[in-house]
């Protein structure tokens, strides 16, 4: 099982960072799958919107909702959450992926929903996962992973080492045969 979190400081540090790393690995050919925050320079942090870019090429999606101006409830959209976990899951099962990579293990995950299932899913295919984590969630993701995840350091290079070292070491989850030797990537 290969999985491993990151968390840069700085209000949408790990967005950015996690961002850089995906397209670094997709102009390297390596098929990654997941969902991160669309980040864009210039673009204004919406606090209250939040949306996904389901990896590898969209769409984005809107996981929270509009309540009105003095609503002071959750505006996650649930819904909307797990129609995108059943499009990663559903892209994994019929492309397969040498990689996921998630924006964070958020309050969904910590519940028990969210992107729990694609995580599982993967590591039981041999996938390795990459997941932003925050302070506010540490905990939880620690319980899930049960001491199984590497803490990466917030360092692209850092990063990008663990993504390709497990790449390289994990069978392709295509149907391929895991015993055949992957080819290497550079």
């Amino acid at each position: 099982m290969a999985i491993a979190s990151v968390m840069a400081v700085g209000r949408g540090a790990t967005d950015w960072l996690l961002s850089r790393v995906v397209a670094r690995l997709k102009d390297e050919d390596v098929r990654v799958l997941g969902a991160l925050r669309p980040v864009a320079p210039g673009r204004s942090e919406e606090q209250c919107n939040s949306d996904l870019l389901l990896l590898p090429d969209g769409p984005v999606v809107r996981i929270t909702q509009d309540l009105g101006s003095g609503s002071q409830a959750c505006r996650m959209d649930a819904g909307a959450l797990e129609a995108a976990v059943g499009q990663a899951t559903a892209r994994l099962a019929g492309q397969g992926a040498d990689l996921v990579v998630l924006n964070k293990f958020g309050l969904s995950e910590a519940e028990g929903r969210g992107f729990r299932s694609l995580i599982g899913e993967a590591l039981a295919q041999g996938v390795p996962v990459l997941i932003g984590v925050s302070e506010t969630h540490r905990a939880a993701f620690e319980t899930f992973a049960d001491g199984m995840a590497e803490k990466l350091p917030p360092d692209e290079d850092a990063v990008l080492g663990w993504c390709r070292m497990m790449v390289d070491m994990a069978p392709a989850a295509s149907g391929a045969d895991p015993f055949t030797q992957k080819e290497t990537r550079t």
